[in-house]
């Protein structure tokens, strides 16, 4: 099978490796361009530039994934496999394979669209998440299905933790879905559009922590936001506020404390939400290292947060 994979996100490495262990074996990796990392602005590849140039694959990175349509639709591939590349393919590319083209996304479609998914099925307190294998369409994560697989989330489930499993499940799914296209018994299910939600990309403004939200709800964002965007207070020391990173596990607790109220016992940070409050037990202040909230507290007195002045509780 002549095969072209399009991936850029970590998520697809287990995807690419039982590729290049079990095949088939891609014609090419289509990936995003390198990006500047860091204070000094360093550009770094993609992890899975890397791995196809050590396995002696082709890397195309294109700023835009429309100008090498010329090239990918010369290779006369069989099958186009893509996933979290972060572009939507354009119309005239949807016809470039024989079979077809399918898109591996990292949730039970049609609930959760987009690129924030994975944080977005946490953040909703859902019960599964999983992966879809559908037909690439011009709108977004709208395809028809093929195929899907479904895990549990646990109690305390994060976003990096939920990454790393669903990455894991993917070369399960592809091989399923590869081996019932290659049969001819890949069924192809519309999705309900009026079930569908949309997770958009999420940007390190997204984790400020909004108090008068619902504890329960700031809970599973926190987790759900761990490591990215990861989740911050403001707090004012000397008049000047700092961000104050927040890390789960996070406990729900019963309080009379005010939506942003603070109170300080025990080595612990608790503070009042929307309903509800939340025991804070690990934090990073900005430019220090991550800390106990015990020492983080220590020689300090309560500090005074900032409350967003709007939000729904939730």
């Amino acid at each position: 099978m002549r095969l072209i994979f399009i991936a850029t996100g970590d998520i697809a490495l287990p995807t690419f490796r039982q590729m290049l262990e079990r095949g088939p074996r891609p014609l090419v990796l289509v990936t995003q361009p390198d990006k500047p990392v860091g204070r000094h602005q360093t550009l770094l590849p993609p992890t899975l530039k890397l791995e196809a140039i050590k396995a002696n694959i082709p890397v195309l990175q294109p700023a835009v994934i429309g100008e090498v349509a010329g090239a990918l639709a010369a290779m006369d591939p069989d099958l186009i496999v893509v996933m979290a590349y972060g572009q939507i393919l354009r119309q005239d590319m949807l016809t470039l394979a024989r079979t077809a083209i399918i898109n591996l996304h990292a949730s039970l479609l049609p609930r959760h669209r987009g690129a924030s998914c994975i944080q977005a099925a946490i953040a909703a307190g859902d019960a599964e998440s999983g992966i879809t294998a559908m037909h690439v369409s011009r709108e977004l994560d709208a395809g028809d299905v093929i195929h899907a697989k479904s895990i549990r989330l646990a109690a305390d489930e994060t976003g990096g933790s939920l990454h790393d499993r669903l990455a894991d499940l993917a070369p399960e799914l592809l091989a399923d879905t590869l081996q019932r296209l290659a049969t001819g018994t890949a069924k192809r299910s519309p999705q309900d559009a009026s079930l569908a939600t949309y997770a958009p990309k999420l940007e390190r403004a997204d984790g400020s922590i909004d108090w008068t939200l619902g504890a329960t709800a700031l809970e599973r964002r926190i987790r759900a936001y761990d490591p990215w965007p990861g989740t911050f207070m403001v707090v004012r020391e000397a008049a000047q506020p700092r961000r104050l990173k927040v890390f789960p596990p996070v406990e729900v607790c019963e309080s009379q404390l005010r939506a942003g109220e603070v109170a300080v016992a025990d080595g612990t940070l608790t503070v009042g939400c929307g309903t509800g409050a939340l025991r804070i037990h690990a934090v990073q202040p900005e430019g220090a290292r991550r800390m106990r909230a015990a020492d983080y507290l220590r020689g300090r007195q309560s500090p005074m947060f900032t409350v967003p002045a709007s939000g729904n509780k939730q």
